[in-house]
């Protein structure tokens, strides 16, 4: 047994999979690149962490942005490499080598438009997208997160708490450079971003774990079978109050199918307890759908 845990333990990633992640993590990172140098930095707009501090650094000492999202992001590949692993490290120095070269390469690419606020909308979309991909294909483009770890084991403060701490005193910090006005902008800009990361990671089509403890299970069970087209499974559980034993009904759908399902649900057993969470992936099982009549 020991044997097989160190063997899954080292086992090394497929080419396939190795191919895949470079891919995308380029793609995410020459995103990256487009939304900064064809968006946001002509409009003097910035994004938070590592990011915003080069704009703002490449700003003020007019050197090459490329050459600050490098150096500053040195320090995190050895912490990224301690706390979390060598590849993680690896897919994230790749990821920041392709955006600086991206940012050298798009320099020159005049702005597609001068309205500040048009720049934060599509500079934040963009952004988000390859920051999201990036992230999926496990690698990271910016320092912030993993400065972030190390304190969260040093401090009572969340990872996010100290993300947001950072990022707001950066986008603080614009006011004082390019203005208050763009330093609002760049907040819309975060915003847009951190918002269609979410979106990239978890896809469109998110699905939903649901749990159904009712005296009706069988009947929402089978109901959910025909009206869903959704496999369902039937677990044993005790009230740990009242003591009586209860089925416990387990499914997964996409968020669209949620309404229907609370509605099967409430026409049935309207007493009935129901859960919905959000899920990031799911893989193997009988997931797909049924065909329904």
């Amino acid at each position: 047994m020991e044997a097989l845990q160190q063997q899954d333990a080292h086992k090394r990633i497929t080419k396939t999979n190795l191919l895949k992640r470079v891919v995308f993590i380029a793609l995410g990172a020459a995103l990256v690149a487009t939304g900064l140098e064809i968006f946001l930095v002509p409009n003097q707009i910035i994004d938070g962490g590592i990011v915003g501090i080069s704009i703002i650094l490449s700003h003020l000492t007019h050197w090459k942005l490329g050459l600050f999202l490098i150096v500053l992001n040195i320090p995190f590949f050895f912490f990224g490499y301690k706390q979390i692993g060598k590849t993680f490290a690896l897919s994230t120095l790749f990821g920041v080598t392709i955006m600086s070269i991206g940012t050298a390469v798009l320099h020159p690419v005049p702005v597609l438009t001068d309205d500040p606020l048009l720049a934060a909308v599509f500079g934040g979309i963009i952004l988000g997208v390859g920051v999201g991909m990036v992230i999926r294909y496990g690698g990271s483009l910016d320092g912030t997160e993993v400065m972030a770890i190390l304190f969260n084991t040093k401090t009572p403060f969340s990872v996010g708490e100290v993300v947001m701490f950072f990022n707001i005193f950066i986008l603080g910090s614009a006011g004082f450079v390019f203005g208050w006005d763009r330093a609002m902008y760049s907040l819309i800009a975060y915003y847009i971003a951190f918002k269609v990361i979410d979106i990239t990671l978890d896809g469109f089509d998110q699905s939903k774990s649901v749990w159904i403890i009712s005296d009706e299970h069988t009947r929402i069970g089978e109901a959910l079978l025909a009206r869903l087209g959704r496999g369902v499974t039937y677990l044993n559980g005790e009230g740990a109050y009242s003591r009586d034993e209860k089925k416990v009904i387990f499914t997964v759908i996409t968020r669209l199918e949620e309404a229907k399902l609370k509605n099967i649900v409430d026409d049935i057993d309207p007493t009935a307890f129901l859960a919905v969470g959000n899920i990031h992936d799911v893989k193997g099982g009988r997931f797909k759908k049924k065909n329904i009549h």
